[in-house]
């Protein structure tokens, strides 16, 4: 047991060491001997862990993304709406990003335009954490406080593809400097307008013509739909 345990503890030093190499230098121009000088280790002790520099790159996100949503899933637990379920999980990511520059510019820079880095188990771990905010959206629309006509989907890419732009940002041009503050302008953003009206209603005009009247002495019915309700509700007739 004690034996594991140190072994995973020096993998993991190696991964953290492969994160700041590659962060600083960029994946191209970093060497397995700058992350074996950068975890004090000699480059034939990597090898004992991983086969080859890209290995090591993409095995940085998975761990990363298992805690990640071990403890989201724990807070989220502990919180009752949909759009607060929303706010926690854009928190805990920029909150994350900001406090870990070299993760950040790694994620946004290199894995993200890898294509095979689409086809790992580390990507499969970062998927999980974006179906957390998909089941967050669908379980708002269930019980309501979300519109039920938006895609589900297209509002989880609106929420990732907004904080991957501003990590991105911060990573290149240093800007935004607080990506925490941010948190409640955004989650107002996309509550705002996916959050239920209180009356989701069309207006519609129905003509009933009745057999032996004139023309004129047919009614204009002017009736109001209720979405929520299911149902038509007359209003007024107009003559």
């Amino acid at each position: 047991m004690a034996i594991q345990k140190k072994l995973q503890t020096r993998k993991e030093q190696i991964l953290q060491a492969a994160e700041r190499t590659f962060a600083q230098k960029g994946y191209q121009e970093a060497t397995i001997s700058d992350v074996a000088r950068e975890a004090k280790v000699s480059e034939a002790t990597i090898y004992e862990y991983f086969t080859s520099k890209e290995e090591l790159l993409f095995l940085i996100p998975g761990a990363t993304a298992r805690r990640g949503k071990e403890n989201l899933e724990h807070v989220l637990r502990l919180i009752r709406s949909s759009a607060d379920k929303i706010r926690a999980f854009i928190y805990d990511h920029f909150n994350f990003y900001q406090n870990h520059p070299d993760y950040a510019s790694v994620a946004m820079l290199i894995l993200k335009p890898n294509r095979k880095f689409l086809e790992t188990e580390a990507y499969k771990d970062v998927q999980e954490l974006s179906r957390i905010l998909l089941q967050v959206i669908k379980e708002g629309m269930a019980r309501g406080e979300f519109r039920s006509d938006f895609d589900p989907y297209l509002i989880r890419s609106a929420v990732l593809g907004t904080i991957e732009h501003l990590v991105a940002r911060q990573v290149l041009l240093g800007k935004p400097e607080n990506l925490v503050a941010l948190v409640d302008p955004l989650t107002e953003m996309i509550v705002g307008g996916i959050k239920a009206r209180d009356e989701e209603k069309d207006w519609n005009l129905r003509v009933v013509l009745s057999e032996g009247v004139k023309k004129e002495e047919n009614e204009f019915i002017l009736e109001r739909e209720d979405r929520k309700a299911g149902a038509l509700k007359k209003i007024k007739k107009i003559k």
